[in-house]
């Protein structure tokens, strides 16, 4: 009996020796693999082209939330290699060598992967030589090595700004008070999106006003930005600077009209909805108010003919909390399929308004993006006897929980299809060296002060 074979003996053991022909078997089995292996690199290629042209015309966007979902509901694979996937596929767009090398089957989708974190079509060939002559473990110590380095030189920079900022006031000649401010990209931004929100109020309580009768009346988008800043100024003073603390995000306010004593309860179902806000209640849709009655607080309140509020019904949750949490417990995400959101709102399939039981056999779990396309959005979720759940689009697709399994396809060989391996002689792999090498020092005036104008 020929005994199995290893790659080490031991002392004591007889070392198997192969004929000619033996090992020429071996040595043309490991080339098919090779060849293989070139041609899975070329089809991954092919694989995010397709993937990167499927995200572009957002041929997901039938309720999943990115094309990272889609793709691991459809595949199989995990959601953070789906991630990675369609990230790699938007950066070869841009990344022509590399995208060629792989799709001649040259390189792995593990080097592709981890240099596509750090190349630019500036570095991308000095990246590439890197591919080809280093191993997976090369590119990867590198890469990370070369993120360590730009991770250092952003603190840096984060420092300077943020020692930089500044703002300053003064009265002008004229009497006008002038702002002047350098503050830091994200105070900016956070500034910026303020006087944006405030210039949006302003914009939508000028449409209820009467029409300027001069063009001197007229209020320019310049005026509006600096009207915004003292709404802004006002709401803080207002508010006494107080962030607030945490409440109910929607409160149902049902209102019903008093019956008489010899009538039949009212239920709270037969009013009308209005989504109460800090200015008073603001009416909303039929769909829209169903969706928040869904898992909010509901206080019935009765009104006389003339308006008067006679009675104030105790605020009660929808959905009681034991309930609640059985759903968490039975559900624990988005029962959409193919969606991870964990934060979800409870929603009645049968709603409480037309007569559905507040039960788990009544209720999902769904995040607030889908909660949305249900109520509002024409989607519509099954739940089976078996507690499997369907989506159904408005235009009457379906989407199961897992979809059918692909059938395997034959590979078409490729003889010619060139293969590569690492030219690694074993060389001790000196990390420092190779960076300082290939990652181009910073400018002279990269540390020059930075900081975000805006004002």
């Amino acid at each position: 009996m020929t005994p199995p074979l290893s790659p080490t003996c031991r002392s004591d053991q007889t070392r198997v020796r192969l004929a000619p022909a033996d090992l020429s078997k071996l040595e043309q089995l490991g080339e098919a693999i090779a060849q293989l292996a070139s041609r899975l690199h070329a089809a991954t290629y092919e694989l995010l082209v397709l993937l990167r042209e499927f995200d572009a015309q957002a041929g997901w966007n039938n309720g999943f939330l990115s094309c990272a979902h889609w793709l691991h509901w459809r595949t199989g694979i995990d959601l953070g290699a789906a991630r990675e996937k369609v990230r790699v596929a938007h950066a070869l767009a841009a990344l022509p060598r590399l995208g060629g090398a792989m799709q001649r089957g040259e390189i792995s989708y593990a080097k592709v992967r981890a240099i596509s974190r750090i190349a630019t079509p500036e570095n991308e060939a000095r990246l590439l030589d890197l591919a080809y002559h280093g191993t997976a473990a090369h590119v990867e110590r590198v890469v990370r090595a070369w993120r360590r380095c730009d991770r250092v030189e952003e603190a840096r920079t984060t420092e300077r700004r943020h020692l930089n900022r500044t703002l300053t006031t003064w009265v002008d000649d004229d009497g006008m008070v002038i702002v002047r401010a350098r503050l830091t990209p994200e105070l900016g931004a956070v500034v910026q999106q303020a006087i944006d929100a405030a210039s949006e109020r302003l914009f939508e309580e000028s449409k209820q006003a009467a029409p300027p009768e001069s063009v001197a009346e007229e209020v320019t988008p310049v005026q509006r930005r600096a009207d915004a800043l003292g709404l802004m100024a006002e709401s803080a003073l207002a508010s006494c600077l107080d962030r607030g603390v945490t409440a109910d995000r929607y409160q149902v306010v049902v209102h019903v009209e008093a019956a008489s004593a010899s009538a039949a309860p009212v239920e709270p179902a037969a009013g009308h909805a209005v989504l109460e806000l800090h200015d008073g209640g603001v009416h909303v849709s039929a769909e829209t108010s169903r969706r928040l009655a869904c898992d909010a607080s509901v206080v019935v309140m009765k009104e006389g003919s003339d308006g008067s509020t006679l009675d104030v019904g105790r605020k009660t949750r929808s959905i009681p909390a034991a309930i609640r949490r059985a759903l968490s417990a039975r559900d624990s995400r988005c029962c959409f399929p193919g969606c991870t959101a964990r934060h979800c709102d409870a929603h009645h399939i049968t709603h409480w308004a037309d007569g559905g039981a507040t039960s788990l056999d009544n209720l999902m779990l769904l995040c607030r993006r889908h909660h949305r396309l249900v109520h509002e959005g024409g989607l519509h979720i099954e739940r089976n006897s078996l507690g499997a759940t369907t989506s159904v689009g408005a235009n009457g697709r379906r989407l199961d929980a897992a979809p059918a399994l692909l059938s395997m396809s034959t590979l078409r060989p490729d003889d010619e299809a060139p293969h590569w391996m690492p030219c690694w002689d074993g060389t001790r792999f000196n990390l420092g060296y190779v960076v300082d090498v290939l990652r181009p020092s910073p400018p002279a005036d990269v540390y020059r002060p930075v900081a975000a104008s805006v004002f």
